[in-house]
């Protein structure tokens, strides 16, 4: 018997691949990929495991269902009951391709105030192809029973009734099976950023879902300066660095004089005159000037050209109508 585990590479869905492997089921690891959650954690736990390990991006889909989630938003950007049903619903349809017969999933009973309750597991699986072909180890003697309880795929008295918020029952099971390398819960999701759901909200109220600019989100300081246009303004040198690598045909770049220590600036969107001079001033806030004093900023245009906009370095109060 072989299944297909939706491994986020976390604790619980480390437990539930061993809960089911103790049971002589083979099984296949499989993480979803987008711009706001990677394989990182998954690999690392696959390989623990000694299991395949199955990296599917799956962006297209998922920016499809964040315009409209059907259960809506958490308390930022994430849409945790939409997000697992697709991860269900896609999983679903590579059963046949790998062999497997059935999903597993580390969900556990009362763990999540919006996607774990008793409502939102059974809302996960309205979205997902076949609720049937799903079970839940960790808190299979909670829930009724799936089709491989039923049809003795795995031995339902030997799954677990774990519920709630307390992490004590997991860490004692981890000791027992000898796992001792595993990530805290916290959320190794972008969407449940705050300040990354803020600007992620922007960028849905201007330019819209496109990945290039969702990459950038990760990056800096932002500010809006206009319905088409954003200066990005990197932290340190590795951000500055990114952010040239993140240039497209038609951004601008900014840049301190020689003379002058400062970061790097990504100016995106339609740039005239005025919005260009907004950018200096908001751009020389983070060169090593005092306020008030001026400097020549540096713009490295799309055709190649070069131009140098004169700003006066302005306060943070000078700026913060702007930021994102």
């Amino acid at each position: 018997m072989r299944c297909l585990a939706l491994l986020s590479g976390g604790l619980d869905s480390i437990l539930a691949v061993k809960v089911v492997q103790a049971q002589g089921v083979e099984v296949t690891g499989l993480c979803f990929v987008t711009p706001f959650f990677g394989p990182g954690a998954a690999r690392k736990a696959a390989k623990q495991l000694g299991i395949t390990l199955i990296e599917h991006d799956f962006t297209d889909a998922y920016f499809e269902m964040m315009k409209a989630p059907r259960y809506g938003f958490g308390g930022n950007m994430n849409p945790c009951i939409d997000c697992h049903g697709l991860m269900m619903k896609t999983a679903h349809g590579m059963l046949d391709r790998h062999g497997a017969s059935f999903l597993i999933t580390g969900e556990v009973l009362g763990e999540r105030p919006m996607s774990q309750t008793r409502s939102g597991l059974n809302a996960v699986l309205k979205l997902a192809a076949d609720r049937d072909l799903v079970l839940r180890p960790l808190s299979a003697k909670l829930l009724d029973p799936t089709k491989p309880e039923r049809e003795g795929w795995v031995d339902r008295e030997k799954l677990l009734g774990l519920s709630g918020r307390g992490r004590k029952p997991q860490e004692e099971l981890a000791r027992q099976y000898g796992i001792a390398d595993y990530p805290q819960p916290a959320g190794g999701c972008l969407l449940t950023d705050v300040k990354f759901s803020r600007r992620l909200k922007d960028l849905l109220a201007h330019e819209g879902l496109v990945r290039h600019d969702i990459e950038l989100l990760k990056l800096g300081r932002h500010f809006r300066l206009d319905r088409r246009t954003k200066l990005v303004v990197g932290r340190n040198q590795s951000e500055n660095e990114r952010l040239l690598a993140a240039r497209l045909a038609g951004d601008i770049v900014l840049r301190p004089p020689l003379e002058v220590k400062g970061p790097v600036g990504l100016l995106r969107g339609p740039a005239g005159e005025q919005t260009r001079s907004l950018a200096a001033m908001i751009f020389s806030r983070y060169c090593d000037r005092a306020a008030g004093q001026q400097l020549a900023v540096n713009f490295s245009l799309p055709a190649g050209e070069r131009a140098e906009i004169g700003a006066v370095k302005p306060d943070d109060d000078g700026i913060a109508r702007w930021m994102i």
